[in-house]
C-alpha cells in the first residue's frame, strides 16, 4: 500500500515523529480535522490533509512553524485546544536544528486567521485549493502565480532520495470560487504515484497579504 502523503524530504521534514488529529472544535484556528506532526531532526511542526479517492487514501502536508526549541518527538492537543511539543535531543551524532537538551512547548492560537492554504483536494479536472482567508479574485485567476513540478523519490534504505522524475504540469486556467475562499485549477500533466509541489508566491488575501507558507506538496 503506497503511503497517503509523502513529506519531501528536508523540504518538510527528515525524521517525522508523533501526530495527532486536531479535534478541537475551532480552539486551534481555521485546522479542524488535520493532522499535526512533528519532526525531530529540523525541530518544526508540521500539518497535513487527507481524502480518500477511488478507494486510496492520499492528500497533501503543509508547513505549519519552525524554530522550536529541540527536536519535537511527540504532540498533543490540551483541552483547552493548545498544542503541546516535546522532546529531547539525544547524546547520538544525529543533527538536531533545536539547540536544548529537552523541551516542552505550548502553541496558542491567538484569535487572528492566518492567511494560508487550508486545504489541497484532487479533482478531475486537476486541483481544488481552499484558503482560510478569501483571496485576491483578480491576482487568483491568473494562472501564472501558480507554479506546479512533480517529482518521487527512490526508495532505498539509506536517509533522503534525490528528487527523480521531475515534471511541470500545465496549469490551464482558474477559476475563483464567488466567496473567494477557493480556487479551481484546470491542470494538464498530472502524475500518478508523483509528489507535485505547488508554490503560490504571487497569491494575496482580499487584504493584500501574502500567504504565510505559499508552498504545499500534494502526493497524488
Amino acid at each position: 500500500v503506497p503511503p497517503a502523503v509523502k513529506f519531501p524530504y528536508i523540504k518538510m521534514g527528515r525524521s517525522i515523529s508523533g501526530f495527532r488529529l486536531n479535534r478541537t472544535g475551532g480552539k486551534f484556528g481555521p485546522f479542524d480535522n488535520q493532522l499535526f506532526l512533528g519532526d525531530y531532526s529540523l525541530s518544526l511542526v508540521m500539518r497535513a490533509t487527507t481524502e480518500k479517492v477511488n478507494g486510496v487514501w492520499q492528500g497533501a502536508c503543509y508547513p505549519f512553524r519552525e524554530g522550536l526549541a529541540t527536536g519535537i518527538m511527540n504532540v498533543e492537543f490540551s483541552p483547552r485546544g493548545q498544542l503541546i511539543a516535546g522532546g529531547f535531543t539525544t547524546s547520538s551524532q544525529w543533527p538536531v536544528r533545536g539547540t536544548e537538551p529537552f523541551a516542552l512547548q505550548r502553541i496558542d492560537w491567538n484569535g487572528v486567521v492566518p492567511f494560508e492554504i487550508r486545504e489541497i483536494n484532487i479533482r478531475k479536472y486537476g486541483f481544488r485549493l481552499t484558503f482560510t482567508e478569501p483571496v485576491d479574485p483578480q491576482v487568483a485567476a491568473r494562472p501564472d502565480v501558480y507554479h506546479i513540478t512533480t517529482y518521487t523519490h527512490v526508495y532505498h534504505e539509506g536517509y533522503g532520495s534525490p528528487e527523480v522524475d521531475k515534471t511541470t504540469p500545465v496549469i490551464k486556467s482558474v477559476t475563483v470560487a464567488p466567496d473567494g475562499r477557493s480556487a479551481r485549477l484546470i491542470v494538464d500533466g498530472l502524475v500518478e504515484g508523483h509528489v507535485h509541489e505547488l508554490k503560490l508566491p504571487g497569491v494575496r488575501s482580499a487584504r493584500g497579504d501574502a500567504l504565510i507558507h505559499p508552498t504545499a506538496y500534494y502526493t497524488l
